[in-house]
């Protein structure tokens, strides 16, 4: 007899166990923790009563009684305490006509480019005429997008502009948005896997110049050059310098969202067969070795020589006897010690050559 109680009590717990996990097996992570809580203010409310419970969990009594009834419905079912969606039972009908849209349609035809609000007299007439409910200028808003977005209307953007000093025309086409290519997880693992590219903008007594700057992610090595202007002309001749000065091949950059990392610093670089990567928007820290050197420049050599900035031609020599120094002389603690170009020969250029006179020692 014992055998058997046990075998029911068994029975009967594991069927409760099963509801249990079918009643919260689809239910969202959000669900699950509301039923939870409901159930231990419930367990609360049973032990110590109303008092207590509306003081710590500030929970009237009508709403717990509440909760319980929809178990008791329910037959003890946990999805019953869900929350409610809270959307309207009856929702508001659109009160545009088939009328009005191909009034719409028809007028911005006639009249392109004219908006909700000098259409909306002439609809007003239009529907008055024909004995038709007008509608509002938000409503024919909607219609406008509606169908801009279907393709019904065209969607002009100024496409003709004229220059002030020549007088010539300007044709411009809408531009269809650039993708572009995001760093993800990707982690470089020779030199110029990875190389990133920032720009420093500096005033001087009211007058800007500005710095571009580029690191090597594996080995630190650096170059910098300064420019009167910031364009995707300077950029690119800076990729340019970049490229003959660097002493290894460039893959892959990363830069910014800025405007003078487009165009022509966008074409050459296509044109070069390297991998273009831009940053996360507001996610400065994805540059962060180049960000780090911008400070270390700025430390250790612009703020020593700001008069020169006036004068590119003048800043530039010095900044490439600093730059000299960083690549060569200078230790990096990141490379235990070592300078950018003798951690770049130790480690990619003699380690090389010495694995390949030992493959040649050894199977020759």
């Amino acid at each position: 007899m014992q055998q058997i109680y046990l075998e029911s009590c068994f029975k009967s717990g594991y069927r409760r166990l099963m509801k249990y996990i079918s009643n919260i097996a689809h239910m969202s992570k959000n669900d699950q923790q509301l039923i939870g809580d409901r159930i231990k203010i419930i367990e609360f409310f049973d032990k110590f009563g109303v008092d207590a419970t509306a003081q710590a969990f500030k929970k009237k009594r009508s709403t717990i009684f509440l909760w319980k009834q929809k178990l008791n419905q329910s037959g003890g079912k946990l999805s019953s305490l869900k929350q409610l969606s809270k959307a309207p039972k009856t929702r508001c009908k659109r009160t545009v006509m088939p009328e009005h849209l191909i009034f719409v349609e028809q007028y911005r035809a006639e009249h392109p480019g004219v908006s909700k609000l000098t259409i909306k007299p002439a609809l007003d007439a239009y529907c008055k005429d024909i004995g038709l409910p007008t509608i509002s200028e938000s409503a024919i808003g909607r219609i406008i997008k509606e169908l801009k977005d279907k393709g019904r209307i065209p969607n002009y953007r100024l496409t003709t502009t004229i220059n002030g000093k020549t007088g010539e025309l300007h044709y411009r086409g809408e531009k269809p948005k650039e993708k572009k290519l995001r760093i993800g997880k990707y982690k470089p693992d020779n030199p110029g896997d990875l190389v990133q590219i920032d720009a420093i903008e500096i005033f001087i007594n009211s007058i800007r110049r500005y710095i571009v700057t580029a690191i090597d992610v594996k080995t630190k090595f650096a170059f910098a050059y300064s420019y009167k202007t910031l364009s995707s002309n300077t950029a690119r001749d800076f990729m340019q310098k970049l490229i003959n000065v660097a002493p290894f091949d460039i893959k892959r950059i990363q830069t910014d969202n800025g405007k003078e990392f487009h165009k022509y610093f966008r074409d050459y670089v296509k044109g070069q067969k390297i991998i273009h990567f831009f940053n996360y928007p507001r996610q400065p820290k994805m540059n962060k070795y180049v960000e780090r050197f911008n400070r270390t420049i700025q430390e250790q050599h612009i703020s020593w020589h700001m008069n020169d900035l006036y004068e590119p031609s003048q800043f530039n020599p010095r900044l490439m006897k600093y730059l000299t120094w960083y690549n060569t002389e200078k230790p990096h603690v990141s490379l235990k010690k070592q300078t950018p170009l003798q951690y770049f020969l130790d480690h990619y250029i003699l380690d090389k050559q010495q694995s390949n006179m030992l493959w040649t020692t050894t199977y020759t």
